[in-house]
């Protein structure tokens, strides 16, 4: 070899190893998982400071939630823009506030074209799947696999729709558990090994009509769910949009589907044949169909337990407030039956990435599409900008970034969750992308520009009555406008931490509100919601 080829060889070769130094030098890109449940109310989260954390706790109803809690870290101040199911699953994907990505409420249609997470990920070599409850009308995009129920789904030998088919097909077993088979399934059979993979595993429970597991029928028998103190709220400390609703466990929960009491007209008192509707549809749209897809084994659970408890609860003949505390244990028992469920199947998914050598190079996300009210107010459902359903579960596992058992007290929403996914993958984030990464926060820093303030919005079409309305909140205020009814509410949630009294009318506060009501214009224009300005009332 004469002198100029091994000079060219000698090149040749520190390019080759240069090449390969560099990159080993890049940061492997980390596998994400994003599991979603579906009005899981902070309450019901052991892992949470609540009225009931003490509660859920002694009964372990949700260990391997707060175990991946005790590994990473948890937001305390973490919050929806709109809390409803299908807007707050659109806010997630596109990192945008709903008046920007299209889906301002339940029965809008998720335009699939827009940009999305998912599809930033498939661009850089991501391998992308979501298995579960979807809810936004259209069929997902920018997922390489999917299997989702259609609509809310149901609790009971649920429909599921692949990609690629367009035929429903019945799937047999309890829906928490088949989500987690499939998930798994997919982890074990679809996953391509040669790419970091965005799992998105979003569960149906604990959404009404709360049916649970067989195996969970006679949890919590004989024992009683701690009642909030404001349980029988009389909404005279707020303006008429909160009266006016239509979501109390007193005259509004449904006693047959909600509550599993269906009222044989001979024994019925008056007040049962009310609240129970003819056709056993709730006022969301779920129905009983659950009870046309039960195999015979498990009608034949749900008639050992059901039938002899709802013949107990007629012989008592409850009236009044006992009514009332009989409905509010009965729904919440069959509520936290549901978290109960799938917390198992959180786990499960979580051994298989222990035990498959994933678990060190997987970010871990649950939370939930929004809040719920467990008897607060008096109320089930989410949709109000008050704190039971405008606060979320956020919690962040990431081996090596996060430090175990943090707690995060920065504000934070769920418009964030897309640029702290792409930000995690070494993705650049879009400049129309509405919300800021939380990496800072996840690897402990306190950045000082920071939100101090959130903006809320909720487009009222008629569901529970509950009036459009928006808001800001901060560190400690909160100032509600219901602007289709010329209304405003403040709090001092120092002060008033249950939401029991607007001081609106409190001159102490004047000079706060005026300041709140500039903010929240700010927001407005920030994140240019342009309808509807602001009153000057």
């Amino acid at each position: 070899m004469n002198r100029r080829d091994f000079l060219k060889s000698i090149g040749i070769l520190s390019i080759g190893i240069s090449s390969q130094l560099l990159a080993g030098s890049r940061p492997k890109q980390p596998n994400i998982l994003l599991i979603l449940s579906d009005d899981h109310s902070l309450q019901t989260l052991g892992a949470y400071r609540s009225r009931m954390q003490k509660f859920i706790q002694k009964h372990k109803i949700t260990p391997n939630i707060d175990k991946i809690a005790a590994q990473g870290v948890l937001f305390e101040n973490s919050f929806v823009g709109n809390s409803i199911c299908g807007p707050s699953r659109a806010s997630i994907l596109t990192g945008k506030h709903s008046h920007i990505n299209g889906f301002r409420a339940n029965g809008d249609r998720f335009n699939p074209d827009q940009w999305t997470v998912a599809k930033e990920l498939q661009k850089a070599n991501y391998q992308t799947a979501v298995i579960g409850k979807w809810h936004l009308a259209s069929l997902p995009t920018g997922f390489d696999d999917y299997e989702i129920l259609p609509g809310q789904g149901l609790y009971y030998n649920p429909d599921f729709i692949s990609r690629g088919s367009s035929k429903l097909v019945q799937k047999q077993g309890y829906c928490s558990d088949i989500i987690g088979d499939m998930t798994i399934e997919w982890l074990d059979k679809k996953r391509d090994n040669s790419k970091p993979f965005f799992l998105c595993s979003w569960h149906k429970a604990p959404h009404r009509t709360w049916l649970p597991h067989p195996r969970h029928f006679n949890l919590l028998d004989g024992i009683d769910v701690p009642e909030p103190e404001n349980l029988f709220d009389d909404y005279k400390g707020r303006t008429s949009s909160a009266r006016r609703q239509e979501m109390t466990i007193r005259d509004n929960i449904n006693i047959a589907t909600d509550v599993k009491v269906t009222p044989p007209v001979a024994t019925s008192s008056p007040e049962e044949i009310r609240h129970a509707a003819p056709k056993t549809k709730s006022q969301d749209g779920t129905t009983f169909e659950e009870f046309k897809r039960m195999t015979p084994d498990q009608r034949k659970a749900w008639d050992e337990y059901y039938v002899p408890r709802n013949e107990k609860f007629r012989a008592q003949n409850l009236k009044g407030k006992d009514l009332v505390r009989w409905k509010y244990q009965a729904y919440l028992k069959d509520y936290i039956k549901c978290v109960k469920a799938m917390d198992e199947n959180v786990g499960r998914v979580m051994d298989y990435l222990k035990k498959n050598g994933l678990e060190n190079d997987t970010i871990v996300i649950y939370s939930s599409d929004q809040g719920f009210y467990n008897g607060e107010h008096g109320w089930y459902d989410k949709r109000w900008m008050y704190e039971e359903s405008l606060r979320n579960p956020l919690i962040v596992k990431w081996p090596k970034v996060t430090r175990p058992g943090a707690r995060c007290k920065e504000m934070v929403q769920n418009i964030d969750y897309a640029p702290t996914i792409l930000e995690a993958a070494g993705i650049k984030v879009p400049r129309e992308v509405q919300g800021k990464s939380l990496l800072p926060l996840l690897k402990g820093k306190r950045p000082k520009n920071w939100r101090k303030s959130i903006l809320y919005t909720y487009y009222g079409r008629g569901a529970h009555a509950v009036t459009s309305h928006r808001g800001v909140r901060n560190e400690r205020y909160k100032l509600i406008e219901f602007h289709t009814k010329g209304e405003w509410e403040f709090y001092d949630l120092r002060k008033d931490p249950l939401e029991m009294n607007s001081d609106y009318n409190n001159p102490r506060y004047e000079k706060i509100i005026s300041d709140m009501k500039q903010e929240l214009k700010k927001l407005m224009a920030k994140y240019q919601l342009r309808i509807d300005p602001v009153s000057n009332s």
